[in-house]
């Protein structure tokens, strides 16, 4: 079953989720025709390699093209339409840099994968629950039923302050024509009953404009009140919703909403400052004692001047912080020299802005860190904010060719140059520029969340490491000097986000069993978890027991053995990996002879290993484990097919394949039969011949297993054995002979 059918089976909750991160830049319309042939392409590597990149663009259109002939033949209108818009849409909008595209779709699918692994975990963990409480949704909902309140009052505000200019045209209309009669004709009844008219209309005059000075005043608290409480909270909310998504969290979303609300606030404010220069205006025209305008309207202008700025201020986000193409899913961790990618956003889209607001980037900028080290950014780092790039038409700017190159001290220091000080050292980059509008001048400043610089790409792990307990543990955006006096984090929610690292990263999380397993690694001890705190120094700095390594050294190398060498078998979930030797002995030990698990090795980095029940002639059940296989001799022999193929020799000298059923009782072959290399009748006969006259050897790992050993099999024999050979021994020999004959 594709990726994309598992997808739609989700629940309603997450398929809302789904629906978030599908939009113009990558239409759900081409995932959903193209689920397949999008799966089966490397987007990952692409996303980092501007020929394959191309490549795949064009393949794209192409399907797309293929699509658009279908649908053309059965004269289906409107999906015609769409598909015409669409292939227009992403080359238009990819053909100069289309990494981007590749970036946005790896991201989509290993957003997916994320979900699909969400979704078979027992329990949400509490991260995730905080982010998606319901309190959140009804305050979403409450901010967008008042702004669109507000934007109702002010329109119609709008209409009193028409009324109340044609009562004053009016007014003095007849005022004028009184003035200009000649004085025996003043004295007239008819005269004198004018005069008690316009008299009459004054006070409607003087009333009608408290009326409206009293309703601006009311739009203008409502928004006061809205922008300092419920909008504000939202804004904080976001921010902490970017923060868990940039560590492997849900995707975040509902910046378009938040758009919407700082947008409409700001036109109606520009509206309020508008109905304010009209009461000038007939001020100018017409004043009396106890006039209102005089007196309260330069503190409406006032007030209306400070939410403004005050609105724009905050509406100047970091929409996409700071990441390295070459690493989309460590963001915030950059690589002297090496370019990286940041977006910013202005949440007030106002047409009157488009290519009008120029922004400039720097590092640092007036902030004491804790090194000595400083940077300074090359390429281009001033451009201007547009409507153009989005694919949503929002007011933002992408930096794409910035890199940090560290300054020389000028005493010559080199700075600290542990291999821990470096990558806790947290830097800034800060971006600034201003707003020209309606004769109010604002300038506009943000940054990035910290940043951790690197010099080689050796330091990435402990840097990323960093980047997680930082966004973990606060949710201040500028605390430099965090790892100082780095807080201890609660392990529930490191455990879940470690969970993130691997849905996100390898496409599966982890479940119960197994963070309960990293629980008891970290601590050393069974805990309960909910209620325990976990130090920096436990995480990534103090050696685990025994070992000459780290426990965030030991799961990063995991991760990268994952992605690099068992990927489809993680993702199908067949590696149980966290599971200490105590605990899969108690899972074997009564289960069929040959039944078999894997885990990770827990004494080599980036290793996993197999460990098999077996019973003896006495009817005593005995364990074996083969020696860790690393990625050494994983990149020259799959898994899977090692799996396949394991023999163990006897004290009797007989080969044979201890592996019979995956734990708890899933024949191997029906397991992990979709990923052997090749089947054993595909395997070459002898007529096939090898290159220059050679036969083709294939390699069979084979453990010696001697009854009075205490030693772990060991795989490092690899016997060579011709795949005719092979094939012809298994097409004219019995299974017992052939064994004895390897």
């Amino acid at each position: 079953m594709s990726q994309w059918s598992q997808v739609q089976q989700l629940e309603i909750k997450f398929l809302e989720q789904v629906d978030q991160f599908y939009d113009d830049n990558f239409p759900m319309e081409i995932r959903h025709l193209l689920a397949q042939w999008i799966e089966s392409q490397d987007w990952e590597a692409a996303s980092n390699n501007e020929a394959m990149a191309t490549i795949l663009l064009q393949n794209l259109l192409i399907q797309v093209d293929d699509q658009l002939d279908k649908v053309s033949q059965e004269k289906n209108l409107l999906l015609i339409h769409n598909l015409k818009r669409i292939r227009k849409l992403l080359q238009g909008k990819y053909h100069g840099n289309p990494m981007h595209i590749a970036v946005i779709i790896s991201n989509c699918l290993r957003e997916e994968r994320r979900l699909l692994a969400a979704a078979s975990m027992p329990v949400q963990g509490p991260l995730e629950k905080s982010l998606q409480s319901s309190v959140v949704s009804e305050r979403q909902r409450n901010v967008e039923h008042k702004v669109s309140a507000i934007k109702n009052s002010a329109q119609m505000t709008d209409q009193d302050v028409k009324y109340l200019e044609d009562l004053q045209e009016e007014f003095d209309f007849r005022y004028k024509t009184i003035q200009s009669l000649e004085q025996s004709d003043k004295n007239s009844v008819l005269i004198k009953q004018e005069m008690l008219a316009l008299q009459a209309m004054l006070n409607t005059l003087d009333y009608k404009r408290k009326e409206v000075l009293s309703k601006i005043g009311r739009v203008i608290h409502e928004i006061d009140m809205l922008m300092s409480n419920l909008l504000t909270e939202e804004l904080l909310d976001w921010k902490r919703r970017q923060q868990i998504a940039c560590i492997g969290g849900p995707l975040h979303g509902g910046l378009d909403q938040l758009q919407n609300c700082f947008t409409l606030l700001a036109e109606s404010l520009f509206q309020v400052r508008r109905q304010l220069e009209k009461l000038d205006e007939l001020l100018t025209r017409l004043t009396y004692d106890g006039d209102p305008i005089p007196v309260q309207r330069p503190q409406l202008v006032e007030k209306v001047n400070f939410l403004l700025y005050n609105l724009f201020r905050n509406s100047f986000v970091v929409e996409r912080q700071p990441c390295m193409p070459t690493h989309p899913q460590r963001p915030m961790v950059l690589k002297t020299l090496i370019q990286f990618t940041v977006k910013l956003r202005l949440l007030i889209k106002l047409p009157e802005l488009n290519y009008q607001i120029r922004v400039k980037a720097t590092i640092d900028k007036n902030v004491s860190t804790v090194s000595n080290r400083r940077f300074l950014l090359c390429g281009t780092h001033v451009k201007a904010m547009n409507m153009d790039e989005s694919a949503n038409g929002s007011l933002s700017v992408e930096f794409r060719h910035l890199q940090p190159k560290e300054m020389k001290s000028s005493a010559g220091s080199k700075g600290n140059e542990g291999p821990h000080m470096v990558t806790e050292e947290l830097h800034s980059i800060s971006f600034e520029t201003q707003v020209c509008l309606y004769g109010l001048t604002i300038n506009l400043e943000t940054s990035s969340l910290p940043v951790v610089m690197i010099s080689n790409v050796s330091q990435l792990p402990n840097a990323w490491a960093s980047i997680i307990w930082y966004n973990l543990s606060t949710n201040d955006p500028q605390n430099l000097s965090f790892f100082n006096n780095p807080p201890a984090a609660p392990l529930s929610q490191l455990l879940e986000v470690l969970s993130w690292q691997f849905s996100s990263y390898v496409g599966r999380g982890l479940n119960s069993e197994q963070l309960n397993m990293l629980a008891e690694k970290l601590t050393g001890q069974q805990v309960t978890y909910n209620d325990y705190q976990l130090s920096w120094a436990k995480f990534c700095k103090e050696h685990l027991p025994g070992k000459s390594f780290t426990f965030w050294v030991w799961l990063e190398a995991i991760l990268d053995l994952i992605k690099k060498h068992i990927l489809p078998l993680w993702i199908d979930g067949y590696v149980m990996g966290f599971v200490s030797k105590e605990k899969e002995r108690i899972l074997l030990k009564d289960k069929t002879p040959g039944t078999f698990l894997l885990r990770f090795s827990e004494s080599n980095l980036g290793g996993i290993t197999f460990t098999w029940v077996d019973q003896l002639e006495n009817g005593d059940v005995t364990f074996h484990s083969v020696e860790p296989y690393n990625k050494g001799r994983l990149s020259a022999l799959p898994f899977a097919d090692i799996l396949r193929d394991y023999k163990v020799i006897l004290a009797d000298n007989v080969p044979e394949n201890p592996l019979k059923y995956l734990y708890p009782d899933i024949p191997k072959d029906k397991a992990f039969g979709k990923h052997y290399s090749c089947q054993p009748s595909e395997v070459s006969k002898p007529s096939d011949g090898g290159g220059k006259g050679y036969v083709p050897a294939v390699f069979i790992p084979v453990s010696k297993i001697l009854h009075d050993s205490t030693d772990p099999p060991s795989p490092s024999d690899l016997l060579p054995m011709s795949p005719s050979v092979y094939a012809v021994l298994r097409e004219h020999l019995s299974p017992t002979v052939i064994e004895t004959a390897v």
